[in-house]
């Protein structure tokens, strides 16, 4: 884990609150885009309550392909190295210029729903950020006008598309316990056959830890290992459902996270299973599933 997201695991829950500042939020299941929605400003312990039904595996509609440039898209700062930068985030431009919640949360699925439609609930504050040159560090694209931040993952914009995420100019960009659980619930939507998008699979939008380098160390002993899951990717193996709206999460040390959800495997037994997440420059990544 880099310098980075250490930086970033002390100061989630002061970036977070001052970008989220006003904005009334829910639990639930959204009712327009059908994508479980999650809470953007979570205390350091959270839970997602309610009685949600278990995810069951159904067909995934095909990803329609990603559309021409609109000719009259809100101009994006040029990013220098990083072409086809600008073009994918005119794309995203386009949509949030256009003022669609639902088409929002459809394209940046990535990203927790209610996370997304508080960071776009002001769309010309977010347009004056990318109409300013960009900049490229640690695989994250960065435009500013000094008053607000737009972020983006860099590989991400190969796609053609890539949604930004949103901050006050004042604080650094950081992920926070929504997107942690939001990506484990990526994960378990794999694991029964429902992901969240037809393209979320793990070649393309990797949510395991990579086994190598050895940086894995959740209860900050100094000696890091080789994160478990990566190489025990079987862990799951038979998962049929889970309950989504009963994700809990809480912070273990600066830079890691644990989330607690109710699995339900082959044999039809439903059990509380802890997964542990560490924060890297673009999000979290699972590196331990126990029971």
């Amino acid at each position: 884990m880099s310098a980075r997201a250490s930086r970033r695991g002390r100061g989630r829950s002061v970036a977070v609150g001052l970008a989220m500042a006003g904005v009334l939020l829910a639990t639930g299941c959204d009712s327009v885009s059908g994508i479980p929605v999650d809470d953007p400003a979570s205390a350091p312990a959270d839970t997602d309550g309610g009685a949600a039904p278990t995810y069951i595996a159904t067909a995934v509609a095909p990803d329609p392909t990603v559309p021409p440039v609109p000719a009259d898209a809100p101009p994006v700062g040029d990013v220098p190295g990083v072409p086809e930068a600008a073009p994918a985030l005119q794309r995203f431009a386009a949509d949030l210029r256009a003022g669609d919640p639902a088409a929002l949360q459809q394209t940046c699925w990535t990203i927790p729903p209610l996370t997304a439609q508080a960071m776009y609930t002001n769309p010309a504050a977010v347009l004056s950020a990318l109409a300013q040159p960009g900049t490229a560090a640690d695989g994250t694209l960065t435009w500013t006008d000094g008053v607000t931040t737009v972020t983006a993952d860099q590989r991400r914009v190969a796609s053609g598309y890539a949604c930004g995420r949103v901050f006050p100019a004042t604080v650094e960009p950081a992920y926070d316990a929504a997107d942690a659980r939001h990506t484990v619930r990526r994960y378990l939507a794999r694991s029964v056959g429902r992901p969240l998008h037809a393209d979320d699979e793990e070649g393309e939008y990797p949510l395991v830890c990579a086994a190598s380098p050895a940086t894995w160390d959740p209860q900050g002993t100094g000696a890091p290992v080789p994160a478990p899951l990566a190489n025990n990717p079987g862990t799951l193996t038979g998962t049929i459902g889970f309950t989504d709206e009963q994700i809990s999460s809480q912070e273990l040390t600066p830079g890691y996270m644990s989330v607690a959800v109710p699995v339900t495997n082959a044999s039809g037994v439903t059990q509380n299973r802890t997964f542990v997440l560490a924060e890297g420059d673009n999000g979290y990544c699972i590196g331990e599933i126990s029971p």
